[in-house]
């Protein structure tokens, strides 16, 4: 049995032709129902678990640049890097072929793994400042990947809307030519001084002769939102009384791979898996490593 094959029923969840060209147009998708509501549940259980401390597995090494919450860090914005290879009752959720084979209907290819997974967990502090998540756009991070059909699909753990600081997507920008960018534009934005990133954001658009356009996603339990890599994208503070809790669940096509990308200084730019994954026989990083880049989708 071809263990990325679907049902019937999960055929009819596929993007259309039009959800296609809507996706390569404005550079976002809200998708159908993906996840039952009691798979919602099973995640939102194994996430409890986590934060409880239980672990599949822990990663070989701690990359500098790593995302880890812990409890003394108390209540910021949590940020979980590698959840997928941390716990597997979380894997289970977001290795679902369904979700890759939606990614694959819109990034037009026929191969989906695993780039990386971020549990977040924004608390319901409305004042917190790290709640508030700048304009940015993933590939920034990604520049050591040869590829532009990257994407990430956000899985929110209930219903999400605007009070609970939903993600939002600046339409149509992964369309824009770029200006303005430099070096630090490959830091993570929590490093990035967030007026500079919106003083970018507009100055992109009037390169571009475009109109900021922000438009939030509302997003019901079991559904979910997928953005290209060059989309962006940013969210609010918490003003409900509960946390935020979602998957940031960043996807590679079956072409992506590593690339050399000079900095300024003349280093290279550099990204978690490049101290975790095997080797290729020239000796570059192997962003196919199935052990921490899963397959999720193979037409």
């Amino acid at each position: 049995m071809n263990e990325f094959a679907l049902t019937g029923r999960e055929r009819a969840l596929l993007p259309s032709d039009d959800d296609v060209r809507f996706y390569a147009e404005h550079g976002w998708y809200l998708s159908e129902k993906l996840l039952s509501d009691a798979e919602v549940e099973e995640l939102g259980a194994a996430v409890d678990r986590y934060y409880a401390g239980e672990r599949s597995r822990l990663l070989p090494t701690r990359p500098d640049r790593l995302a880890y919450w812990t409890p003394e860090h108390a209540d910021v914005q949590r940020h979980n890097d590698y959840v997928h290879h941390e716990s597997d009752a979380i894997a289970k959720a977001l290795l679902k072929p369904l979700i890759g084979a939606v990614a694959a209907r819109l990034a037009e290819v026929d191969e989906i793994r695993v780039f990386q997974s971020t549990l977040i967990h924004k608390p319901p502090i409305a004042e917190e400042p790290s709640n508030i998540v700048p304009w940015h756009f993933d590939k920034h991070y990604w520049s050591s990947s040869s590829s532009d059909r990257m994407l990430t699909a956000f899985i929110p753990l209930h219903d999400c809307d605007e009070e609970l600081g939903t993600i939002t997507m600046v339409d149509g920008s992964h369309l824009w030519e770029e200006v303005g960018s430099d070096d630090s534009a490959t830091k993570h934005f929590a490093e990035r001084d967030a007026s500079h990133l919106e003083d970018l954001l507009t100055a992109n658009a009037a390169h571009n002769g475009a109109e900021v356009v922000k438009i939030p996603m509302i997003i019901p339990k079991g559904h979910m939102s997928f953005h290209h890599c060059r989309t962006y994208h940013g969210s609010g503070p918490n003003r409900a009384n509960r946390p935020r809790q979602a998957i940031s669940l960043h996807l590679q096509d079956g072409d992506n791979a590593y690339r050399e990308f000079r900095l300024s200084d003349g280093g290279l730019a550099f990204y978690n898996h490049d101290a975790l994954v095997r080797r290729t026989p020239d000796g570059r990083p192997d962003y196919a490593d199935p052990e921490f880049c899963p397959p999720v989708w193979r037409a």
